[in-house]
């Protein structure tokens, strides 16, 4: 069912249009033995009509009516015939970014752009030396955070199969030279994955629980993230000695990444996270992590067959194995004498017994995994000085790395949660209910109060909440004693509003009993700021903070570094995408101020979505837009829904991923005092646009009183907030406006209807404030010389690309004399927003700077329109019925992934 010779492909791409149309005949064949040839003749109907309307300009009431009407079934197995075919593009595109990474590194001197080569050389250029290079890197603190926020729509059996789909592909594209039996054996395991997939439920059985979310963000961390980790550490060092000429020194062996999640540890508005999940998450995080070392340890033992009677070994491996035999005695008889000889043999037996040990928190287990590290490092060292530089030392090194990376904990837990909880939480504690309806300088008094009384926890009141809060707290210090310092990452407050809610961590960590001996909370506490308006005053919180004595006393036990969160998904939807980014913009650079002033360490942590409507943004160009002195060697930043898939789902592209975000870090905290700040004048422009946008989105979304009912009428938000594809509810706090409904729904069902408002409502009437206000000429360099605004504009075109307004108006039309009277201010906004983006960046079309881009929109588009209308006829059906059909509503939940899939994109 694929047919792509209505557009053009350039030479570069041809092996992606032969994956893509070997994949969608294999589809075809597929759909017509498993559907039947009515099944495979409605879908070809319905794609050649699509084509037709896009490329002839066909009314698109032709390819409605004839999608019109379908029977719940069969309007399922259509849309899942589309679906299907988007997953077999998704992967056979993943795959040619995988073939072009290869390409440039066999075929070309130059490097690809954004590699690590590329930024060394870029240093390089700007007269940086190999060690200041080196010592840049070694301090950097990278930090992928893992969330299971509820837009990944395919479910975990699916992905298995596009794994292995890939899979084949690469290996397709490294054996090109192929025999006719191996092609015929390709060819049959690319059906069975294709057919099997297509015999697989799209839905589970029941919704997907916080347990099923952690072994999904496992998965990409124990399965492929292990794997690249040391991967990319060796490619960094072979760029950096081909650039600088020399190696780097193992004092400064290049930066480490290390990963975080938030699965299992965010209670923000989920009622099923807590401290047992808490517990639970770190326990499989351990258990999946030592699994991998004593896999990778039982290599080594393979490998590392040395005899003492052919190399000398250094004494202290043969130290150490006599004195582990004496530890583990029952372990040590178990050992074949036929290795006597064999320390290394011998010593790995013992480790990976030591390794078990710590799995079942035995006698002999490792107290830190520090202490492993240290005894690798013992064989490392020993073959070193004995000539094994060739002879095993490469993997004994990779493993250190993952030690170093992954340590006994895997990944990092954050917690989260939602500051009323503490509010409500604390007053009741020391006697005050009323405490959350105070002003935040009246709550930091009687907190104040409250920690200079050195407060027990034979105090704490009963209650389910006040018992569960203080839990967590107990949880937390668990966890530290049995997983290690490094298990438990920082405990970060929603809706934080002022130095009071930061107090508040303090106290409950400390009635609860988490401090250390010293008598010191062990916590990094990092208020989120979310809204336009916390993030405008957020500096001041910081410097009330760190003005507050209490909280200075802990700044100093935490080393003086602070974490500081800002979101991106409620200061878009609330405020709009243009008035969010430069309200993130102004509030980094007043932090990074506020912070040298009081020397403090700041890292600021991005909780940016997969969609440009929640801060989404390439990882390399985002990076650098940020202000100077933002990044500073340090970056947190979530990876959430779909994106971790796209970014994390195969070896290659996670390396592609790393080697993007950790280059730009090198790259800006390297030449930090060489990056301009914008002018004056630039600064007066973004305003007008940041606030002339605002007011646009918040005449629409805040003041038109029809508009919430709109967008329930004509998005499918009502199919959305039924579907078990996460184990937290669609709305935060209770109410139904759209300040209480989550950013991810909000965008997810914007994304489904074509409107994509949030990543660009609003922009249109800001830069026309703009060019009004400041002229033309300013603006143009703007989009040329500043790389945050050149970078917004970059995000806001690439979302007018993906919008569709002749799709949206069929969804408007469900909204009856209400989207009469709206949809066409939202297709005129739409049309000043493209028209003026295009006039700055001086384009014809849009995305024509991004020709790979464009042409992957254009292509996909003809398969979505048949979903889209499907769901559009379905929604109108279900609605009639008072939602009350199950069989209208399972093949809605159909078209709502399918369309995920089509798009790349939910919320």
């Amino acid at each position: 069912m694929s047919d792509d010779r209505w557009i053009a492909f350039p030479e570069a791409d041809e092996p992606l249009r032969r994956d893509v149309s070997l994949l969608g005949n294999l589809l075809g064949e597929v759909l017509k033995e498993q559907g039947g040839r009515e099944l495979f003749d409605r879908v070809e109907a319905a794609r050649t009509a699509a084509i037709r309307h896009r490329t002839t300009g066909q009314p698109i009431s032709h390819l409605e009516q004839l999608l019109r009407g379908h029977d719940p079934i069969e309007a399922s197995e259509l849309v899942r015939a589309f679906s299907a075919y988007f997953s077999l593009v998704n992967v056979a595109e993943q795959v040619h970014r995988i073939r072009r990474r290869r390409q440039y590194a066999l075929g070309s001197d130059t490097p690809q752009p954004g590699s690590m080569a590329a930024v060394l050389q870029t240093l390089d250029g700007e007269g940086l030396t190999a060690d200041q290079v080196a010592e840049f890197s070694r301090v950097l603190a990278v930090v992928p955070v893992f969330t299971a926020h509820p837009t990944e729509a395919t479910r975990r059996t699916l992905l298995s199969k596009e794994h292995r789909v890939a899979d084949e592909l690469v290996d397709r594209m490294e054996k090109q030279h192929r025999s006719p039996s191996d092609e015929e054996s390709s060819i049959r395991r690319l059906r069975e994955i294709i057919s099997s997939a297509w015999q697989t439920d799209e839905q589970p059985a029941v919704r997907r629980t916080v347990a099923d979310e952690v072994e999904h963000a496992a998965f990409y961390l124990s399965e492929v993230l292990y794997r690249v980790a040391p991967t990319f550490h060796d490619e960094f060092e072979v760029a950096f000695e081909r650039v600088f000429g020399t190696a780097i020194t193992a004092a400064s062996a290049g930066p480490t990444v290390r990963f975080a999640s938030w699965v299992g540890g965010d209670m923000d508005g989920n009622p099923f996270v807590g401290p047992e999940t808490i517990l639970a998450t770190l326990e499989r995080h351990r258990e999946l992590i030592l699994d991998r070392y004593r896999r990778d340890v039982r290599r080594l033992f393979d490998r590392l067959s040395q005899s003492r009677s052919r190399i000398d070994m250094d004494p202290e491996v043969i130290d150490t194995c006599r004195r582990y035999r004496e530890m583990l005695p029952e372990v040590a008889a178990s050992i074949p004498e036929r290795y006597d000889d064999m320390p290394y043999r011998v010593l790995l037996w013992l480790l990976w017994a030591r390794l078990e040990a710590t799995k079942h928190d035995d006698d002999a287990r490792y107290d830190s995994a520090d202490d492993f590290r240290q005894d690798l490092a013992l064989i490392a060292a020993s073959l070193r000085g004995h000539r094994g530089q060739h002879a095993g030392l490469s993997g004994v090194e990779r493993l250190i790395r993952k030690v170093e990376t992954f340590g006994f904990h895997m990944a990092t837990l954050d917690v989260r949660q939602d500051a009323l909880v503490h509010r409500r939480v604390v007053g009741a504690v020391i006697g005050q209910p009323d405490l959350e309806e105070r002003t935040p300088a009246e709550r930091a008094l009687a907190v104040q109060a409250a920690l200079a009384s050195d407060a027990r926890s034979t105090d704490v009141p009963p209650g389910d909440e006040i018992r569960r809060t203080f839990d967590v707290f107990r949880a937390i210090a668990e966890a530290r004693r049995r997983f290690g310092e490094q298990a438990v990452g920082p405990y970060i407050i929603s809706m934080a509003g002022g130095v009071d809610d930061v107090l508040a961590v303090l106290l409950l960590a400390r009635i609860a009993g988490l401090v250390d001996t010293s008598g010191a909370v062990p916590l990094d506490v990092a208020p989120l700021f979310e809204t336009v308006d916390d993030l405008e005053t957020s500096a001041s919180t910081l410097r009330s903070m760190t003005n507050d004595p209490l909280y200075r006393g802990h700044l100093a036990d935490r080393d003086h570094h602070q974490v500081v969160m800002l979101g991106y998904s409620d200061s878009s939807k609330i405020s709009g995408v243009a008035a969010s980014r430069w309200a993130l913009y102004r509030a980094q650079e007043e932090l990074v101020a506020a912070a040298e002033a009081t020397r403090l360490r700041l890292t600021l942590f991005h909780g940016r979505g997969g969609t440009v409507g929640r801060g989404g943004s390439k990882p390399r160009q985002a990076v650098l837009a940020e202000p100077r002195g933002a990044v500073r060697g340090r970056l947190r930043v979530t990876e959430q829904g779909e994106i971790i898939n796209l970014k994390y789902g195969l070896e290659e592209i996670a390396e592609r991923t790393l080697e993007l975000m950790v280059g730009a870090v090198l790259e800006s905290t390297a030449l930090c005092d060489h990056m301009p700040t914008p002018a004056a004048e630039w600064r007066a422009v973004m305003a007008t646009v940041a606030d002339g946008a605002r007011a646009a989105y918040h005449e629409l979304v805040h003041d038109d009183p029809d508009f919430l009912a709109y967008f329930r009428a004509a998005t499918p938000i009502d199919v959305i907030e039924r579907m078990p594809i996460g184990s937290r509810p669609p709305s935060r706090r209770s109410g139904s406006g759209v300040e209480d409904l989550r950013a991810i729904p909000w965008v997810f069902a914007w994304m489904q209807s074509r409107h994509l408002l949030p990543g660009w409502f609003g922009v249109g009437d800001g830069l026309a404030a703009a060019l009004d206000r400041h002229g033309e000429e300013s603006l143009r360099r703007m989009a040329v010389e500043w790389p945050f605004f050149a970078n917004l504009l970059a995000d806001v075109e690439m979302v007018l690309a993906k919008a569709d307004m002749d799709i949206a108006a069929c969804y408007a039309v469900l909204a009856g004399q209400t989207g009469e009277r709206i949809f066409p201010i939202v297709r005129d906004r739409f049309e000043l927003t493209r028209d003026l983006v295009l006039r700055l960046t001086g384009e014809s079309e849009l995305l024509d700077r991004e020709p790979i881009l464009q042409r992957s929109i254009r292509l996909r588009n003809p398969y979505v329109d048949p979903m889209s209308l499907v769901q559009v006829d379905l929604l109108r059906r279900w609605r009639e019925r008072d939602r009350d059909d199950s069989g209208l509503e399972k093949a809605l939940f159909t078209t709502v992934r399918g369309i995920a899939r089509g798009l790349r994109n939910t919320g």
